[in-house]
């Protein structure tokens, strides 16, 4: 179908999996595989596919699989209760839920429900005003590892946020792979030029960066960000919403259109689809 790469997301792949789907598409294709890291990215864990949280309700947030409370909320990966502290703010899923910390014990971290919401399994979330976490996990490592064992090329880091953060994955995948550093924090846009010096390719993570970044904002970034590619002459690819509704719909908003030929035409070298061919109804004819 014209397919460039197909794009393995370890953040909703396990490590079986992944080999399973290097296998299989191996299998019936020759398109060039790309996996793409989890990254630094706090995610939460629940019991059950849902789970509701009323406003002003008090809660425990404990590290993932040492809570057997259906009402509790868990994050992963564990480094990131080490830097939680009294006062900070969390987000989770595209705010679907909002919460503040009130106290910091020894087991599990109290914190009061400021917008009330549902939170579903390895939802994002985003902590105010910041953490650090290792560019990629253990897992991502393991990942990339079992992709050069199969002959994969390229991989995508998710949450590029420093010129360091691409050499780390360098020093893993070599020289001859193609890195594509995904811009989606304030760190990465900052740093923007920094990674542009050691990164093959670059992409656009307008879903993820919208988390730190006013929506409103989004359009110029994405202007500047191709425009500084572009002089360069390195590849820059824009992901994230691109054809949204075609998830449940057999045709494109014209809103949609719109944004696809004005990112081609501002320079964009590929556009990358995420839910559309994930999840979506209609993953060929997006």
């Amino acid at each position: 179908r014209g397919v460039d790469y197909f794009r393995l997301n370890m953040s909703h792949t396990s490590l079986d999996d992944l080999v399973k789907n290097i296998e299989m598409i191996k299998s019936v294709s020759e398109t060039p595989i790309c996996i793409d890291s989890e990254g630094a990215q706090v995610r939460t864990y629940v019991s059950s596919d849902k789970i509701f949280f009323e406003d002003r309700a008090s809660i425990k947030i404990m590290s993932k699989g040492f809570s057997n409370d259906t009402t509790d909320l868990c994050l992963w990966p564990d480094e990131v209760f080490s830097q939680l502290k009294s006062g900070d703010i969390l987000t989770i899923d595209f705010d679907s839920l909002l919460l503040i910390i009130d106290e910091i014990d020894k087991d599990f971290i109290t914190a009061t429900v400021i917008n009330g919401g549902h939170v579903g399994q390895n939802k994002a979330v985003t902590v105010f005003p910041g953490i650090t976490l290792p560019a990629l996990s253990s897992k991502d490592i393991e990942a990339f590892k079992i992709g050069l064992d199969y002959g994969i090329k390229d991989f995508a880091l998710s949450f590029a946020n420093s010129k360091e953060d691409v050499l780390m994955l360098r020093e893993i995948v070599g020289l001859e792979s193609k890195i594509i550093s995904k811009i989606e924090s304030k760190r990465g846009v900052n740093n923007l030029n920094d990674i542009l010096s050691v990164t093959d390719a670059i992409l656009i993570d307008r879903g993820d960066l919208s988390r730190e970044v006013p929506l409103v904002n989004i359009p110029l970034i994405q202007k500047k960000i191709i425009k500084r590619a572009v002089e360069r002459r390195q590849d820059v690819y824009v992901a994230t919403n691109l054809l949204e509704s075609m998830m449940v719909n057999s045709k494109p908003t014209r809103a949609e259109v719109n944004d696809v030929a004005n990112s081609v035409m501002d320079g964009a070298d590929a556009i990358m689809l995420s839910g559309e061919t994930s999840m979506g109804k209609f993953p060929c004819e997006v």
